[in-house]
């Protein structure tokens, strides 16, 4: 679907987007203004920015009645659900975190669009919750609950005939994330600050996808009036985390070696590898940015903010 095709078929739609300030909400918040949408934006744990014509609500989605009153107030005809606590840490204090903030703000807003009786939702899964199950159970609290939220879409979709699609999407990177618990991030961080990146073997293979495809398929799912049901969203293709590293200490022409083998490898990890046929079929979505080009900009964006003094310290 070209810009103007989802453009088009989301005019004069309410569009909320929740995470919107995160790594993808920002950018999907950004290419839903330039194609002249109505966005109305919620936030849990930042300030949302002052002025522009986004219209903000600062709550917990973790709140079943706040959640309600928010679909409420707004009538949303699409709603872009990509709240939640990212991480992959398998510590067991942020079981109850991940919970509430990823599965229980799925749930609510799940109920609350079925309430209103009208929308579509489009909501953010992981290609981690691929594959889980009885012989293979999710690799950690975020996957677990990516793993639930998409059963409960399921379940809306069969019992309430509730309009949802669920993208997993894999390993997501590019401009604007500033998170340093994200390998890329990190990695080029380290690498500008002169300081040897910290890394496990490296050889675990990843399904790497640029940001602007993620949010190209998003707006898709959004303005394709037949999709529904679970796609993967990804590259079609798996590249190692030691070459990902040895591309962007290229790109930043670094002597700097990465320490890898400094911490051990995270257990219950497997590779999974995007099946892109549903996202072509139904959406004609597929990937246009390569690995190569996408770290390039990714790079590019940092060195440019580093420069202004706009990276985070």
């Amino acid at each position: 679907m070209s810009v103007v095709e989802w453009a088009a078929a989301l005019a004069g739609q309410r569009v909320l987007v929740t995470g919107a300030t995160g790594f993808l909400g920002s950018h999907l918040v950004e290419r839903l203004l330039a194609g002249g949408v109505q966005v109305h934006a919620v936030s849990r744990r930042a300030t949302p920015p002052r002025g522009g014509s986004v219209r903000w609500a600062h709550l917990d989605l973790a709140d079943p009645s706040a959640t309600a009153e928010l679909i409420d107030s707004i009538h949303p005809e699409v709603v872009f659900h990509l709240a939640g606590e990212v991480t992959g840490v398998r510590d067991l204090d942020m079981v109850l975190p991940v919970f509430h903030s990823t599965l229980h703000s799925t749930v609510n807003i799940l109920t609350a669009v079925a309430g209103q009786g009208r929308g579509r939702v489009v909501l953010a899964g992981s290609l981690e919750e691929a594959g889980t199950g009885e012989d293979a159970p999710p690799s950690s609290p975020y996957a677990a609950a990516k793993w639930a939220s998409t059963g409960y879409a399921e379940m809306f979709r069969a019992l309430w005939g509730s309009s949802i699609v669920t993208l997993r999407v894999a390993m997501v990177y590019g401009p604007g994330q500033r998170d340093r618990r994200k390998l890329v991030p990190y990695v080029i961080d380290s690498l500008l600050r002169g300081q040897a990146p910290r890394l496990t073997s490296g050889v675990r293979r990843v399904d790497w996808v640029y940001v602007d495809d993620v949010i190209e398929a998003f707006l898709a799912a959004a303005g394709t009036p037949d999709a529904s049901g679970i796609m993967d969203i990804g590259s079609g293709s798996s590249t190692s985390i030691r070459h990902v590293v040895g591309v962007i200490r290229t790109l930043l022409d670094v002597d700097v070696e990465p320490d890898f083998g400094a911490l051990p490898g995270r257990p219950h990890d497997r590779e999974w590898l995007a099946d892109l046929s549903a996202a072509r079929r139904v959406l004609g979505w597929g990937p246009t940015v390569g690995l190569r080009e996408g770290l390039a900009a990714t790079v590019d964006w940092y060195r440019r903010t580093r420069d202004n003094g706009c990276v985070d310290e």
